[in-house]
């Protein structure tokens, strides 16, 4: 559990990246690629600045994803990232003004309550490492 601050750093990341992807593409407006060089479109798209700032900050989500990923198992890692959807309806309720019904909020609990199951039952590597050293050192002293 001492990794969960980078765990939801990495999840805000996530989730910050993706309203700023959303932010980028409602300031380009609708795309086409009709009449213009995809390549040329497509340079355009990356280097509007909210669409920039989006990509750059997963970059730096999934740095901090991988930091993680070396001291935790996946499988108690991974389900956290789900926290970013709960993030990201939440905040385009807010920001874009998105429908957020009955049935995404049951959605967002379930998600909610599964993350806190699995944040019960995991252990990082270390501290799996940790407790297999002492297991062994401590038969070795009873021999």
């Amino acid at each position: 559990m001492k990794y969960i601050v980078f765990i939801l750093f990495t999840v805000m990341t996530n989730a910050a990246a993706q309203l700023m992807l959303k932010q980028g593409m409602m300031s380009l407006g609708p795309i086409s690629v009709e009449g213009t060089n995809p390549l040329l479109k497509l340079l355009q798209i990356v280097f509007s600045p909210w669409v920039f700032f989006g990509l750059c900050t997963f970059v730096i989500s999934m740095a901090s994803h991988l930091y993680v990923l070396s001291k935790v198992e996946l499988s108690f890692a991974y389900p956290f990232l789900s926290l970013a959807y709960v993030a990201v309806a939440i905040f385009a309720y807010f920001v874009f003004r998105e429908d957020l019904n009955g049935w995404r909020i049951a959605g967002i609990a379930c998600i909610c309550v599964g993350t806190v199951l699995i944040a019960q039952s995991g252990r990082g590597h270390e501290e799996e490492t940790a407790s297999l050293s002492s297991d062994k050192i401590h038969s070795e002293i009873v021999r």
